[in-house]
């Protein structure tokens, strides 16, 4: 008989499916470039809730595994032919475009994970926990400030070509329109206005459905095939 993965915290196990993807999917395939980013940031994570990083341990990897499942969710559902979230679509559409760089796949993934998957996550983890989102924003700033210390190596390591020709390279224009900042804002507003208006269901749902656009509009801006 197989031995089974032992897992010491929920984090491990998500890690572990974000391992496997790493092994199973090509180097350049647009998803393999952002899951390797999202594996470095999730074993950050689980790294520091060891180390007592957290205030609240149990609302940090509650929180942090609610969100890596808005993610691998995603990933399922197209391998099971179905549609994922449109905030996801447009990076799974043009995942092996060969106009579309390594850097505006990994921050497409980022854009798609923060603007819309964090603000459910928050929601879930609060229906999960009992508690309010007022509680979860030591550890959403935490995550946030991880997540925005990788964006910079993330960009040093991705942007192609030397110093003196990334202000004339297209690449540094467009993705110059996007801010994890001002992404991590909104998803906090967003995540609070949708614990607010968990009584009413419609509202709920039609405000999830046009972050969800308005979150692909952006990913599809971001994926914009430039020339070499």
């Amino acid at each position: 008989m197989a031995q089974l993965e032992q897992f010491t915290t929920p984090v491990d196990a998500v890690v572990s499916r974000m391992r496997a993807l790493d092994a199973a999917l090509p180097e350049r395939d647009g998803i393999a470039v952002f899951n390797r980013v999202y594996l470095a940031v999730t074993r950050e994570v689980g790294r520091r809730l060891t180390r007592g990083a957290f205030p609240d341990p149990r609302a940090a990897a509650t929180l942090d595994v609610r969100f890596a499942e808005r993610y691998l969710a995603a990933v399922d559902a197209v391998a099971d032919d179905r549609r994922p979230p449109a905030c996801w679509r447009p990076l799974f559409q043009l995942r092996r475009h060969p106009g579309v760089r390594p850097l505006q796949f990994a921050l497409a993934g980022i854009n798609a994970h923060i603007g819309h998957d964090l603000a459910l996550a928050v929601v879930d983890t609060c229906r999960a926990l009992g508690c309010e989102p007022a509680d979860l924003e030591d550890e959403f700033d935490r995550v946030g400030d991880l997540l925005a210390s990788l964006e910079e190596r993330i960009r040093e390591d991705l942007m192609p070509g030397p110093d003196l020709l990334q202000i004339a390279d297209p690449l540094t224009h467009l993705l110059g329109s996007w801010s994890l900042e001002r992404a991590r804002e909104a998803t906090w507003s967003a995540a609070r206005a949708l614990w607010a208006l968990r009584r009413f269901e419609d509202v709920a749902e039609e405000f999830t459905e046009r972050l969800d656009s308005a979150v692909g509009f952006a990913g599809r801006m971001l994926l914009i095939p430039l020339p070499d």
